[in-house]
């Protein structure tokens, strides 16, 4: 959907920036910003800035930085116009009708519906929990030891024994019996006609990382089978992409996710400190689960059960997790069965002792695969070599896989060097000679982007400098033009900077709005919030400005000679003429001054 670059910023400044991140972060009046911890990495000392005057805000931190809907896009993983949605909402601004085809706004409402539908169901069983229907359920979830806040924060509820009492009640809110079978909470039996698909269960509503309920899972109290029941996949729940927990978890901004198995181990680790854990919907690890993964941790610490189908649900997670350039760890729960169990008995601290000696995935892997081969015979330990060294090809980068050989060989007392020679066999028989290294993975899963280059530094750096210094605008606009900036976008960005400086109102928020393309928005919200060396002196000052507006313009000018036609003699005589005042600008001195 489009909007018009007038409704972007009319909704912008609509929303007071300080007043936005207020509801996030708690921020303190420092001079004429406002200062907090950065919700986006961990930190002790407040280093995320908010400026009112700018409406934009800044990490001294870790670099974040960018105006209210870069942060909800950040904060919130919106795309650009999802975060128009929600702000538009929160200042009451009526956005156009969307202009997709019939087929799109009906699925819209249809998924506006199922959304409405769960939101009653969740309200509807938290009440059943309370009410005096709820006593047996209430009881249960006291006895495993969870407390009143805990009960509230998850939403937890109770669908008692009547067959339809769900099914009625949302009938008497006017949904038809189709509206509810579509949110999956009804099935229909020949012999009991229309009946509610949870009754006689407590009840685990699902989030999706927005807090939205988008289905639900129930749990018998005694030994009824199935011990666990979960809604079916509709248009807004598919158990693939989502994980529970992961709107409170997302919060916690943690470096790495706790992932476990099941909907209590979540719930006892969040009450015992640990919000950054999540669970897979009754369902094993998939790469949807793993992409949705790498937006919010880095690392995995995978804390299933302790039995043998635990054991192998871990061993099937890794792989998957690596191939989305997440790294794993494995946590053991043992002698208890999960993470709930363990808790109760030997508390948070012994459970942070055993994240604390977590073992790395891949040789976790390897030490599952000892298990299969007597490692007290030469026979089977070069077995189990053979194996690994097999293994050990998936580490396409040469450098990493050879880290491992070294890991693998210390632990398992092998010499490294008859390792590396087995590793090359293996390759040579699976066809691959020499293993080629794709692109490295950052550890958020993106491919490794190349190390910018000075000019784009500068130029970013003479953007923030512009922004910053107001006073200095005039000083710089003499000899650098918005021609003069390399690469579509930034060049957009100084065009933009210098039509709002003309017109006499300089706001770098704006600008922002520009750019609705998620990428695009974040590239052009870091351009304005390039860390600048510390300069003590106004000599010191001076020079740095003159400095970097010389490579500015100097590359500026080699960029338009290496791409100038011969034949164009009037672009020739233009050029010559920059170089010439080029030259003279390197023998002026540039006042920092005002006037």
């Amino acid at each position: 959907m489009y909007y018009p670059d007038e409704l972007i910023e009319e909704i912008r400044a609509r929303n007071d920036i300080v007043d936005v991140i207020s509801g996030y972060v708690r921020l303190q009046k420092k001079g004429s910003s406002y200062f907090g911890l950065c919700p986006f990495h961990n930190e002790k000392s407040p280093s995320f800035s908010v400026s009112r005057q700018k409406q934009m805000y800044y990490c001294f931190g870790c670099g974040a930085g960018g105006n209210v809907y870069t942060f909800l896009m950040e904060y919130e993983n919106y795309s650009f116009q999802e975060a128009v949605k929600a702000l538009a909402e929160r200042a009451g601004i009526q956005l156009p009708e969307n202009d997709g085809s019939r087929e799109d706004r009906a699925r819209s409402d249809r998924k506006a519906v199922l959304f409405e539908i769960n939101k009653k169901a969740a309200k509807y069983y938290y009440v059943q929990l309370k009410s005096e229907r709820g006593r047996r359920a209430y009881a249960y979830l006291k006895d495993r030891g969870l407390s009143d806040e805990t009960v509230t924060a998850f939403g937890l509820g109770y669908s008692n024994g009547y067959s339809d009492d769900l099914y009625r009640y949302l009938k008497s809110q006017g949904y038809s019996e189709e509206q509810i079978r579509q949110a999956g909470l009804i099935n229909t039996d020949e012999k009991k006609g229309v009946y509610d698909k949870f009754w006689n269960r407590v009840i685990f509503p699902i989030m999706d990382v927005n807090s939205r309920v988008i289905g639900f899972g129930g749990r018998v109290m005694g030994d009824a089978k199935p011990k666990y029941l979960n809604s079916p996949e509709t248009e807004i729940f598919d158990k693939s992409r989502n994980l529970y927990g992961l709107n409170r978890a997302r919060k916690s901004r943690k470096p790495y996710l706790l992932l476990c198995e099941g909907y209590m181990d979540v719930i006892s680790l969040h009450q015992a400190g640990f919000t950054n854990a999540v669970a897979s919907l009754g369902t094993a690890l998939t790469s949807g689960h793993a992409s949705l993964i790498r937006r919010y941790a880095q690392e995995v610490y995978l804390t299933y059960d302790s039995d043998e189908a635990g054991t192998r649900a871990a061993l099937r997670a890794v792989p998957i997790l690596k191939e989305a350039g997440i790294s794993a760890k494995v946590v053991r729960m043992d002698p208890y069965k999960d993470p709930d169990e363990f808790i109760k008995n030997l508390g948070a601290g012994a459970y942070e002792k055993r994240i604390s000696e977590a073992k790395n995935g891949f040789m976790f892997g390897l030490e599952m695969l000892a298990k299969e081969y007597d490692m007290a015979s030469p026979e089977g330990k070069t077995a189990f070599f053979r194996e690994a060294a097999a293994r050990l090809l998936t580490f396409e980068d040469e450098l990493e896989r050879n880290n491992y050989i070294e890991a693998v060989a210390s632990a398992y007392r092998a010499d490294a060097g008859s390792l590396k020679k087995l590793v090359a066999k293996a390759a040579v028989s699976a066809g691959m000679a020499k293993p080629v290294a794709r692109p490295r993975r950052t550890e958020d899963g993106a491919k490794q982007k190349p190390k910018e280059d000075g000019i784009r530094t500068a130029q970013k750096a003479l953007l923030t400098w512009m922004i910053e210094e107001e006073r200095l605008f005039d000083k710089v606009s003499g000899y650098i033009h918005p021609e003069d900036f390399t690469g579509e976008l930034y060049r957009k960005v100084a065009q933009l900077l210098y039509a709002q400086h003309e017109s006499g109102k300089v706001v770098p928020a704006g600008i922002l709005d520009h750019f609705t393309e998620e990428e695009e928005h974040r590239e052009a919200a870091s351009l304005f919030n390039t860390k600048i060396r510390q300069l003590t002196t106004k000599e010191e000052e001076e020079q740095a400005l003159k400095d970097i507006i010389l490579r500015v313009k100097q590359h500026s000018i080699d960029e338009r000679t290496m791409h100038l036609d011969p034949a164009d003699m009037a672009g020739l005589q233009r050029l010559m003429e920059e170089k010439k005042k080029l030259e003279d600008l390197r023998t002026l001195h540039i006042s920092i001054d005002e006037g």
